[in-house]
């Protein structure tokens, strides 16, 4: 994922900030506890599209 993207990219429920999971294939939400995937390089930023965190991925910083 291209990097100048992911600095304009916000949550669209919380408008906080994402990062990229360890394998790229979502961005995480801390705050909503969502992640967004990542299909073909693009991100779906539908909270529909979004699966909700684990408690484990909650607290793993």
């Amino acid at each position: 994922m291209d990097t100048k993207l992911l600095d304009i990219l916000a949550c669209p429920l919380c408008k906080g900030p994402l990062r990229v999971a360890d394998d790229k294939s979502e961005l995480i939400c801390k705050v909503d506890a969502l992640a967004f995937p990542v299909r073909d390089g693009i991100p779906v930023m539908l909270e529909g599209e979004a699966r909700t965190l684990d408690v484990d991925e909650r607290l793993d910083k």
